[in-house]
């Protein structure tokens, strides 16, 4: 069953405006980065972080006046989920057993609310979220140097570039998107950028596959023309896989709880960046590095170099 019928969007029409966004969010990614900051969480910074459920809604001024008072300091307090929902994290003190610190501030809720329910509580030291830290950023930069030699060695130069690009692209404007909004970022949001480098490079993948085989089969074509008819091609598959995709995740979004809720944000965020790189970026820079014909014929015997997409 043909869902989407034969389309002819001039998807090369609209790449200097494209390129103009690309810039403009990378610049505001980058930006955010360095001046807010990723909002680590407990993972990587250590600490103790609760989830309480409050039989009412929870006044969460007042929760801060409770530890501050208790000589809790520097206590992190918002409601996730619904009004009830509270989550505190405290961060690392290397004088107090995290374990001691967990039960210290639930008598001090007890005492304030005594239907304050315990939902979540973890504990992770200082050391350990430094070395998670460390082993996070070395897992992010190992993976995208192995896939950009992959990248390199697999494609013609000119459509290595544009892939490589989508890569980086995708990965700063994810990154870039925690730090405006400030959502937690923790071992399972890495684990999704992870994930969304992968699923970028596939989508690169099959849409240049369909641009060789077109830049081989329509001869007389312009670039252009070639790279819009290819597009056009690949749009329902594009669409099939990335609506059944976002529809898995938008309900881990809303029934996952709050606990994956980061997961799913990075993921969708994720898609959505891939799936433009794979067109504006990815497709768009190779045009704009002049490919032809001549970079995708497939070489002949005597070549003992195989430099091919």
């Amino acid at each position: 069953m043909e869902l989407i019928k034969e389309t002819h969007i001039n998807f090369m029409g609209l790449r200097k405006g494209a390129f103009i966004l690309s810039v403009l969010l990378i610049v505001l990614s980058i930006g955010s980065i360095a001046t807010r900051g990723l909002n680590f969480g407990i993972d990587f910074t250590g600490g103790v972080l609760l989830e309480v459920g409050y039989p009412q809604a929870a006044d969460l001024p007042a929760v801060r006046d409770q530890l501050a008072n208790a000589g809790i300091e520097r206590a992190q307090v918002q409601n996730f989920g619904t009004s009830r929902d509270v989550m505190i994290r405290i961060m690392p003190d290397e004088t107090q057993n995290n374990a001691d610190v967990g039960e210290k501030i639930m008598a001090i809720l007890h005492d304030a609310t005594p239907g304050v329910e315990l939902r979540r509580v973890e504990f992770v030291g200082p050391q350990v979220g430094e070395e998670l830290t460390e082993q996070g950023s070395l897992a992010m930069l190992f993976a995208l140097i192995m896939i950009g030699g992959y990248v390199w060695a697999r494609f013609q130069w000119k459509l290595s570039a544009g892939a490589l690009a989508a890569l980086t692209h995708d990965v700063i404007i994810t990154l870039g998107f925690f730090a405006v909004t400030q959502i937690a970022f923790d071992l399972s949001v890495l684990a999704a950028v992870l994930a969304v480098i992968g699923y970028s490079l596939n989508d690169t993948i099959v849409v240049y596959d369909r641009i060789r085989e077109n830049f081989r089969g329509i001869r007389n074509g312009e670039p252009v023309e070639i790279m819009d008819i290819s597009l056009n091609q690949m749009l329902a598959r594009t669409l099939m896989t990335s609506g059944t995709t976002l529809l898995v995740l938008s309900a881990l979004f809303f029934l996952g709880g709050e606990a994956i809720r980061p997961f799913s944000v990075a993921l969708l965020v994720g898609i959505f960046v891939g799936t433009y790189s794979s067109i504006y970026v990815a497709s768009a820079l190779a045009l704009e590095l002049k490919l032809t014909l001549a970079d995708l014929m497939p070489p002949k015997k005597e070549d003992l170099v195989d430099d091919m997409p």
